[in-house]
């Protein structure tokens, strides 16, 4: 049986280090056995990755890229909180949308992070899942993930 940190190295990814707040907030917080995430951008290597709105300067599926990117970062911060990848489990997840008000698929873009859960974390992947349709988002994000966590075994 493969373990979520052998999965992630079989995508081609490296989870990267956890993204520095952009405000005044930490990355994670933990009560009791839940770990939460703040909201996760798409950020890679410090860059924002895109910029504007779902169903105008981006489609449903560059956008649901965009959510992956972001639940790598949600891994990240998640596994830091609580000893490493290899012991996670996703209870929910939501993903905000920043859309037009015409876009009706903020749920097929949710299924970019959602699948990323699945994928590596396997069934500590399957969570519970919002997904929400905003005007705006920090730094004009088009996405961005967030999670309640626990630490398995």
């Amino acid at each position: 049986m493969t373990t979520p940190t052998q999965r992630l190295e079989a995508l081609g990814l490296v989870l990267p280090d956890v993204p520095a707040p952009a405000a005044a907030y930490q990355p994670v917080a933990q009560v009791g056995e839940l770990v939460l995430t703040a909201g996760q951008l798409p950020i890679v290597g410090g860059a924002l990755q895109a910029t504007g709105k779902v169903g105008d300067a981006l489609d449903t599926d560059e956008a649901a890229a965009l959510a992956r990117l972001a639940a790598l970062n949600v891994l990240a911060a998640a596994a830091s909180a609580v000893g490493g990848l290899d012991v996670l489990r996703i209870v929910k997840a939501t993903v905000f949308v920043a859309s037009t008000p015409d876009f009706h698929e903020q749920h097929l873009v949710a299924n970019g992070a959602s699948a990323l859960f699945g994928e590596v974390l396997g069934d500590h992947g399957v969570h519970a899942r919002s997904a929400v349709g905003v005007s705006v988002l920090p730094l004009d994000s088009p996405v961005e993930v967030e999670a309640i966590c626990t630490r398995v075994g």
